[in-house]
C-alpha cells in the first residue's frame, strides 16, 4: 500500500461517509467531519418472515379415490389376519401387566375401552337388526362409526356400532362393547373417559 496525501485521504474520507450515509446533504456530512466522533448509519432493507406451510394431508375423498383403506378380496381371507389377532392378544396381556385370574374385571374393561381393537375377535351378541346377531370374526379396520370384520368364512363384513352390542373375550374374560356409546375413533379413545356402569337400551 502506498501512503496517502492529505488531500487525497480527505476525498477518500468524503467519498467513503457519502456512500455510507446516503440520506445526508454535503454540508452535513462535512458538518460531520469537524467533529471528533462519527456514526456511520447503516440502512438494511427488512426481510419479510416467510411462514411456513405445514403439509396438508389428503381429503377424505381423495383418500376414497386413491383406495387406501380398501383391502383387496385376495386379501380377504380369515387365516391370514389369524398372527394378527395372536399380536393383539399379547398386546392386551401387556397393557393389563398379565390376565391373571385375580385380575379386577373393571380393570380389563377399562384397559379394553381405551386400546386399540384392530386384531381382535368379535361376536355381534345384540342388534336392532336381526341380520348382525351372531357375526364373530376379526376386527380389520375401526372407523368412527363402523367396524370391518373379517369372518371364519372369508367375507368381509361392516357392521355399524349404532344399535349393536359387541362381546370381546380374551383368556376368559368377557366384556361388552356398547357400540352406540363407542363412536370414537381408535386414535381419539385413549383421552375419552368411558362410564363402566349403567344401562343402554338398544
Amino acid at each position: 500500500l502506498q501512503p496517502q496525501g492529505p488531500e487525497e485521504a480527505r476525498a477518500f474520507v468524503n467519498a467513503f461517509l457519502k456512500s455510507s450515509m446516503p440520506k445526508k446533504k454535503d454540508e452535513a456530512i462535512q458538518d460531520i467531519l469537524t467533529r471528533k466522533a462519527v456514526v456511520l448509519e447503516h440502512y438494511c432493507k427488512k426481510q419479510k418472515k416467510q411462514k411456513r406451510k405445514k403439509p396438508k394431508g389428503f381429503t377424505a375423498k381423495q383418500r376414497r379415490e386413491m383406495r387406501l383403506f380398501e383391502i383387496e378380496p385376495e386379501q380377504q381371507r380369515y387365516a391370514i389376519f389369524l398372527p394378527l389377532h395372536e399380536l393383539w392378544k399379547q398386546y392386551i396381556r401387556d397393557l393389563c401387566h398379565g390376565l391373571k385370574p385375580d385380575t379386577q374385571p373393571h380393570m380389563v374393561q377399562s384397559k379394553l375401552l381405551k386400546a386399540d381393537l384392530h386384531g381382535a375377535i368379535v361376536t355381534v351378541t345384540k342388534s336392532k337388526c336381526p341380520s348382525y346377531v351372531g357375526i364373530t370374526g376379526i376386527i380389520l379396520q375401526e372407523f368412527k362409526h363402523v367396524f370391518k370384520i373379517i369372518t371364519k368364512e372369508d367375507k368381509l363384513k361392516v357392521v355399524p356400532k349404532l344399535n349393536n352390542v359387541f362381546s370381546l373375550e380374551i383368556d376368559g374374560f368377557i366384556s361388552y362393547i356398547y357400540g352406540s356409546k363407542f363412536q370414537l375413533r381408535a386414535s381419539e379413545r385413549s383421552a375419552r373417559k368411558f362410564k363402566l356402569k349403567g344401562t343402554i337400551d338398544l
